[in-house]
């Protein structure tokens, strides 16, 4: 068992930690039991920390440091929390307990153990579940969800995922022909000895899940439709399950397709015809290098992109989304990105993505396309995508999961991460004295606008604490702005640094289509002026004379005339309309961004340093 003082050395060494929860005397309530239950539930954890009686502020760095402030009644709090843990839980959890005295001051320091999986999940009884239970997701606990359900009772849950559900309204009938002979002819290539291939097409389909035998009667499962399913069925059965691909040159989302986008593609396919088709898509549009092996005597053109790593992306995409959402999945091609959105949330923590091991959502579908080698086996997929882009000189590809958004999101680097270019600005900014891993997570910043302690992981291969420590060093030096707390920390470029003064040659090309800057106004600044001599006279008076009485629509019908004049920033939006930046921000400006009222200046980047909201006409102004 750890002691407190290692605890609070690693809370302050960090922005996060997923094993240690901190709480202050006024904190041991409802919280406590949540935490406990998110560490007893939380799968290869393997339990966590509560170190009760600490407390922490954020300081002119902001980082926040944490100190012992003491317990007032010891004995009481250990037996409230062993009793809760003993009675309000659907099994009883036995946490190891010791006091000690840090800095003259008494405090608890609680071990919640893993617990074993035939008592998962754990959860409050008086709730019931699922959202009496919780998942340690990062530093934070949070609800489960029937899915992540499923994850904690591992290989107790009955041996019938969602995908293997017999859908009611699909017959026999609706498995297309053609996709059947591809799965034997792509079964045959990755293994020519493949007991089923000996099968007839019913018994083959009957053995991998896609149909199930109800009553006498061969009935299509989810899978069954979503691997061989006709188009007709698709479009009857499940309108929304296609795979829309999206060409979209420069570097951020436009609103007007009809000027913008290159090309679309909305495949509606099962998955043995559309895989290959889309796969095909993207690798007809990436540029080729020649190489030549040793030895061969004929160069040969590759993409720049490896194709196992693009096949992996879609495999993933493909066997991980949640198909109980009505929505497409959704590929973006931008000039030095490929963005690959699928519906559903990680059911494998952030920080365990690369580790052996796999959540399957739909283990029939994964079971295919494992077959199929279309992906990697035990979880490896997301390790070999990382391994390949490295070998090619890309940076590795960046993933987010969004729990709230219900979605998750690969992103596949085109360019090599450091260019001439890159070494010209990275020398501007320090000479030669930043290490290989403050390079990376500079350029990485650049080129994303913004860096955080995941994403340092992934292409830096560092552990969570040496992540943490380079950030910080940045921040220290002055070539990185801390942003957020706790989970939501991430880091930002100084504004300073983001184009230093540069010789003429050594300029950055700016981004394909990126509107200038505000002339005498950064907008990462939140305290720059504007320049209010350019407002509209009728605006100017609105501002001065009833800003304050507005109803929501008219209050709503000025944001969005302020936003066709230039674009605006939340800190900017709230000085002029003189209201609380977090009240306008949740209360008017996210709502106005949902219904296209407003949108953001870099969607693909929430959290871009220069974040703006335009209003629709602004963007017709520049897309003309």
């Amino acid at each position: 068992m750890r002691s407190a003082v290692e605890l609070f050395e690693e809370l302050n060494a960090v922005d996060e930690s997923s094993r240690i929860e901190a709480k202050r005397a006024s904190e041991l309530g409802k919280s406590v039991m949540q935490t406990v239950i998110a560490f007893a539930n939380e799968p290869g954890l393997d339990g966590g920390y509560l170190l009760l009686g600490a407390n922490w502020k954020t300081n002119d760095k902001g980082d926040v440091v944490y100190w012992a402030e003491g317990l007032s009644d010891l004995d009481k709090v250990q037996k409230d929390l062993a009793t809760q843990c003993s009675t309000m839980l659907n099994v009883v959890v036995r946490p190891e307990m010791q006091i000690e005295t840090v800095g003259g001051k008494p405090v608890l320091v609680v071990y919640v153990p893993e617990s074993d999986m035939s008592q998962k999940p754990i959860y409050a009884k008086a709730t019931g579940l699922p959202r009496g239970a919780y998942r340690r997701i990062g530093s934070t606990d949070q609800h489960c969800v029937d899915e992540d359900l499923w994850v904690l009772r591992g290989e107790t849950q009955p041996q019938a995922g969602p995908d293997m559900v017999v859908i009611r309204e699909a017959s026999r009938d609706d498995i297309d022909p053609l996709a059947v002979t591809e799965y034997r002819r792509l079964r045959a290539d990755a293994n020519p000895e493949a007991e089923e291939l000996a099968y007839g097409d019913d018994d083959l389909l009957e053995a991998i899940c896609a149909l199930k035998r109800i009553d006498g009667e061969l009935r299509p499962t989810l899978a069954g439709i979503v691997l061989f399913g006709k188009s007709l069925a698709l479009r009857r059965l499940m309108p929304a399950l296609r795979i829309d691909y999206i060409r979209v040159p420069g570097m951020q989302w436009v609103e007007d397709p009809d000027d913008r986008f290159i090309t679309t593609l909305d495949l509606r396919k099962p998955l043995m015809l559309a895989l290959r088709q889309m796969q095909n898509t993207i690798l007809d549009e990436l540029p080729k290098g020649f190489r030549l092996d040793d030895g061969e005597m004929q160069s040969r053109q590759e993409p720049v992109l490896p194709r196992k790593v693009i096949r992996e992306a879609l495999a993933n995409a493909a066997m991980h989304r949640s198909y109980q959402i009505h929505s497409p999945v959704q590929i973006i091609r931008y000039s030095n990105r490929i963005e690959v959105i699928n519906p559903g949330f990680s059911l494998k923590d952030m920080a365990d993505l690369g580790k052996p091991g796999s959540r399957l959502r739909n283990p029939a579908i994964a079971a295919v396309l494992h077959d199929l080698h279309w992906a990697e086996t035990k979880g490896s997929g997301i390790r070999t995508m990382r391994r390949l882009s490295a070998d090619a000189g890309l940076p590795l590809p960046e993933f987010n999961s969004d729990r709230q958004r219900n979605e998750f999101k690969a992103t596949l680097f085109l360019h090599h991460l450091l260019t001439e270019d890159d070494y010209r600005w990275l020398k501007s900014l320090a000479g030669d004295t930043l290490s290989g891993e403050d390079a990376k997570v500079l350029i990485y910043a650049r080129e994303t606008g913004a860096v955080d302690n995941t994403a340092c992981r992934d292409f830096s291969g560092l552990d969570t604490l040496m992540a943490s420590q380079v950030l910080r060093r940045l921040r220290d030096r002055g070539l990185l702005v801390k942003q957020g707390s706790g989970s939501r920390t991430y880091y930002t470029l100084q504004a300073a640094v983001v184009e230093p003064d540069l010789h003429p040659e050594q300029a950055r090309v700016p981004f394909d289509n990126e509107p200038p800057l505000m002339e005498g106004c950064k907008l990462a600044d939140e305290g720059c002026k504007l320049d209010l001599a350019t407002l509209p006279p009728e605006l100017a008076t609105l501002l001065l004379t009833s800003v304050n009485n507005l109803s929501r629509e008219a209050l709503r019908d000025l944001i969005v005339r302020l936003c066709a004049w230039q674009p605006l920033t939340g800190e900017q939006l709230a000085t002029l309309l003189n209201k609380d930046r977090h009240y306008l921000r949740n209360k008017h400006l996210t709502p106005m961004v949902g219904n296209a009222q407003l949108s953001l200046r870099y969607p693909e980047s929430a959290k871009h340093p220069h974040q703006a909201y335009l209003a629709p006409d602004r963007n017709k102004e520049q897309d003309a």
